[in-house]
């Protein structure tokens, strides 16, 4: 992807966001501050919270909601996303069998920046912080593009606080993005983002817009730092339903390889199901994925409440 190519994607993701942001437009009572009337109320036409609010891990203090009631579950979103971006079609679905929990990280949303780098090892960390200050001892996790990542090193660096692991759109490595991803991650900068949506949605949560610039810069940084966890993904204990889409930016292989290597790539009629999933949704491209979310939630849903336990092979 050249420059040229690159810009022709921004639209597309202001588009989304520009769409979310118009669903979000609803009743909003007449208490709180601006950016707090902006919050979730696409969100609360469905659902409400059950709580909300700050809390002060690793030196951040972290915006987070919580709706329903149940076993557990951690949405951790995007780049340049808060919670009703990424999560409003989402929420309400899944806060009606169990807990949801959802936060913004560093920098995103209401949860302002602080002096240290953005860092996949950093946030999950700050997500293993939320967790115990909700006194949550073990939670399911889903993360979507940069919050797949976290969810990796989530479950790389804090197994014990996790039941199962969603990796939607994201990478275990650098290069399990096709070649024109991590191309164009060369040609972001700051000046391509001013005035457009994410710097509306920025300012308008009380962010200061002189720190949008180094916001940016910072979330360009962190996409293009080379990472690769092959060999810690491949050895998650946890069962992991790694979601893609045939039109995404993650490559086939890298999804296939770590499903094989949590047992599948076999006939299941002959050997069993294994513990873990693959999916790949046609149509469905990186932003899309999201759209898409009444094809993958009822995926989901089934994978976090069925018996995992290993399947005998079928007898003819």
């Amino acid at each position: 992807m050249n420059k040229r190519q690159f810009a022709s994607f921004l639209p597309a993701l202001f588009s989304f966001i520009i769409i979310a942001v118009s669903c979000q437009q609803g009743p909003q009572s007449s208490s709180g501050t601006d950016h707090e009337k902006n919050d979730s109320s696409s969100v609360k036409a469905t659902a409400a919270p059950v709580d909300k609010g700050y809390a002060e891990v690793n030196g951040l203090k972290m915006y987070y909601e919580v709706y329903g009631k149940g076993q557990p579950i951690v949405l951790l979103h995007g780049s340049f996303m808060t919670i009703p971006l990424n999560w409003s079609k989402v929420i309400p679905q899944l806060a009606a069998n169990r807990q949801v929990i959802v936060a913004e990280m560093q920098g995103h949303g209401r949860t302002k920046d602080i002096d240290r780098e953005f860092s996949y090892e950093n946030m999950a960390d700050d997500v293993s912080g939320l967790l115990k200050h909700l006194k949550v001892d073990s939670a399911d996790v889903l993360g979507y593009s940069m919050g797949a990542g976290i969810a990796f090193q989530f479950a790389i660096r804090h197994p014990e606080q996790l039941r199962r692991l969603i990796v939607l759109s994201g990478t275990y490595s650098h290069d399990g993005w096709w070649p024109d991803v991590e191309e164009s991650f060369k040609h972001m900068n700051a000046e391509m983002f001013k005035g457009s949506p994410i710097e509306q949605q920025y300012d308008s949560l009380g962010n200061d817009p002189a720190q949008f610039e180094n916001y940016i810069k910072k979330i360009i940084s962190a996409d293009t730092k080379s990472y690769d966890w092959t060999k810690e993904a491949k050895n998650i204990k946890a069962p992991i339903f790694m979601i893609i889409g045939d039109d995404d930016g993650v490559r086939y292989e890298h999804a296939i390889e770590l499903f094989k290597a949590k047992g599948g790539g076999k006939m299941g009629d002959l050997h069993g199901l294994p513990a873990s999933r693959l999916a790949i949704l046609p149509g469905t491209t990186h932003i899309g994925m999201i759209q898409h979310a009444d094809w993958w939630i009822p995926m989901v849903t089934d994978f976090l409440d069925s018996d995992l336990s290993p399947t005998p092979p079928m007898t003819f």
